[in-house]
Formats: C-alpha cells, structure tokens, sequence
C-alpha cells in the first residue's frame, strides 16, 4: 500500500490485458462471446482494440482478484489469455492510428482514503 501523500510504484501496479479469440459460429456461441464481453466491461476493463481489453490494478493483490474474477467468467469454448504489464511498462506501449502516434491509455484516477 502507497503511503500517505505518495502515488503506487510504477512496478508494483500492473495493467491486465484480457486478450481473447472466441467463435462465433451459431447463436449460442455468439451469446457466448457477448457475455464474456460484457463481464469484462462490468469489471472494469476498457477495449484497446477488438478483443483486446485492459484494466489498471493498483497492487499485486487487485491483481490476482481481477484474474479470479476473469477466469469465473470465461466462455465454454475458444481462447482468453490474460497478460499482466508493470505500469511503467504499459506507459512505453507505442500506439499508431494510421500513422499518426496516440500516447497510452492512463491509469485512472485513484481514490485514497487516510
């Protein structure tokens, strides 16, 4: 835990990448592929891009319950795989549309209770 006044390490706060490929073929996968999304979204996660989602976790300990609550989540059939990055690592991520450079996401803001 941050002490009072200072932000969380840049290495002790991770982003989890929730990347995943999952079929589509008939309406139950379908539903399926809509529900996981939606799990996704309620816990917090924001897309990258298609099917590539991220959430900040401020500790080691957020961390590994965002996994949990991922893996209760996880659709019957196709591939998930989560990823966790440092922030300082997450922060160096290159960004491209079309050309043009985007600077990374930031983490959002923190809410600190003294």
């Amino acid at each position: 835990m941050p002490r009072r006044g200072y932000p969380a390490s840049g290495y002790r706060a991770m982003w989890v990448l929730a990347m995943f490929d999952l079929p589509v073929d008939d309406l139950e996968l379908r539903r399926a592929y809509t529900r996981f999304r939606a799990a996704l979204l309620r816990l917090g996660f924001s897309m990258l891009q298609y099917s590539v989602y991220a959430h900040y976790a401020n500790s080691p300990e957020a961390e590994q319950a965002l996994r949990r609550a991922v893996q209760r989540a996880l659709p019957p059939r196709g591939q998930v795989r989560l990823l966790s990055v440092t922030d300082r690592q997450f922060g160096r991520m290159q960004t491209f549309v079309g050309k043009a450079p985007r600077k990374a996401e930031k983490p959002p803001p923190q809410v600190i209770f003294l």
